[in-house]
């Protein structure tokens, strides 16, 4: 494939609404199998087993799946559920995440299931992937295509993927009434139209703002509940692409210690809930505005000036779905930043790191040809 011709960032950014609206209408056949398997085992509590931007659209995913499965929800990394998670409830819900199927942690974690007598349950978007060879029960989660490595379609159709489990485990399981299951896919089904609207605002956000979006040192990327989520995607996209210190803080711990730190040239990014914490969050944001100009806050409150909001639509039913149309702001920015920096190449030295400690097996060349 030509250089000009190879899928980008954008080119799957773009491709997220089609897949979005996809999977809501084909929600039955995507998740009914994994919700079988949850609902009919008894189980309750649930554990995601994932790293990376498979974690971020968990941690985004979290606050929803609690609410409709009434429920806990652990997000745990794989390598600390590998040394020290050595008990599960009988009722514990554990399935492993990796969108390449190739993450050499995660699988592990299948292995350590296994070997702790419990079903290895894998969710990925290759069931050809090398998962297929360590996981009891393999599902695809419903990313398509995507072969670019900062992966951005994955990040939203994995969030996606585990709210429609659980409003639909929710349902079967009766604990979400028929009402308000209807209500929440209805909600859903209008996210890739508000995808594409926050797409273009996030264009004309970023070039309103080049100067200060390109000159970036350190970033720090804040929110509360599905806001932390959405923060902790957007600071390892800032990091992973544009290559400064970048950082996600729950809103109020970012004010007990990470707060000491700012100055005029720190960058700041706030995710409202448009729930219980919105009050708070839109203050600490107007704290640290009072430090740098650098602020930015993805809210309806007209206490922050429209020079640094960017807004979101006014009929909003369930804020619990704000990352489904909300990860563009960190995506298209990671993009084109890098983009116009120039700063796709790592450091030189950056190989060394690799050869000593791979992340990957040697599948990720077939999966991802284009890193």
């Amino acid at each position: 494939m030509s250089e000009e011709n190879r899928p980008t960032m954008l080119t799957y950014i773009e491709e997220t609404p089609a897949q979005l609206a996809a999977n809501i209408e084909n929600r039955q056949a995507l998740v009914g199998g994994l919700v079988d398997a949850y609902v009919d085992g008894g189980y309750h509590n649930i554990w995601i087993v994932a790293c990376g931007s498979s974690s971020n659209a968990s941690q985004c995913a979290k606050p929803f799946m609690m609410k409709y499965l009434d429920a806990d929800v652990q997000v745990v990394p794989p390598n600390t559920f590998i040394a020290y998670k050595d008990r599960l409830a009988e009722d514990d819900f554990v399935f492993v995440v990796s969108q390449s199927g190739c993450s050499t942690n995660s699988i592990e974690a299948l292995d350590k299931l296994r070997a702790m007598g419990r079903k290895a349950v894998g969710l990925t978007g290759n069931l050809e992937s090398d998962f297929k060879d360590h996981a009891d029960v393999l599902v695809d989660y419903g990313v398509g295509e995507e072969y670019v490595g900062y992966v951005t379609k994955g990040v939203t159709t994995l969030a996606e993927f585990l709210m429609l489990f659980a409003i639909e485990a929710g349902a079967k399981r009766g604990v979400v009434s028929a009402e308000a299951h209807d209500a929440v896919i209805a909600e859903m089904e209008k996210c890739p139209e508000r995808h594409v609207a926050f797409q273009k605002q996030v264009h004309e956000f970023y070039d309103r703002n080049k100067a200060a979006l390109t000159s970036m040192t350190v970033a720090y990327s804040c929110g509360f509940a599905q806001g932390y989520g959405i923060a902790c995607e957007g600071a390892l996209k800032i990091g992973e692409t544009i290559q400064i210190p970048s950082f996600a803080y729950e809103a109020e711990e970012f004010n007990h210690g990470p707060n000491l730190q700012l100055t005029p040239n720190y960058t700041l990014f706030f995710i409202d809930d448009l729930c219980k914490t919105s009050d708070r969050l839109v203050q600490l944001a107007r704290a640290s505005h009072s430090v740098s100009d650098r602020v930015f806050v993805v809210t309806n409150n007209p206490e922050v000036d429209d020079a640094h909001a960017l807004r979101l639509p006014e009929d909003i039913e369930e804020p619990l779905l704000m990352p489904l149309y909300v990860l563009p702001l960190f995506q298209i920015l990671a993009y084109r930043a890098t983009t116009d920096l120039h700063k796709w190449e790592k450091h030189p030295m950056f190989d060394n790191f690799r050869k000593i400690c791979e992340s990957k097996t040697a599948s990720i060349s077939k999966i991802m040809p284009f890193e």
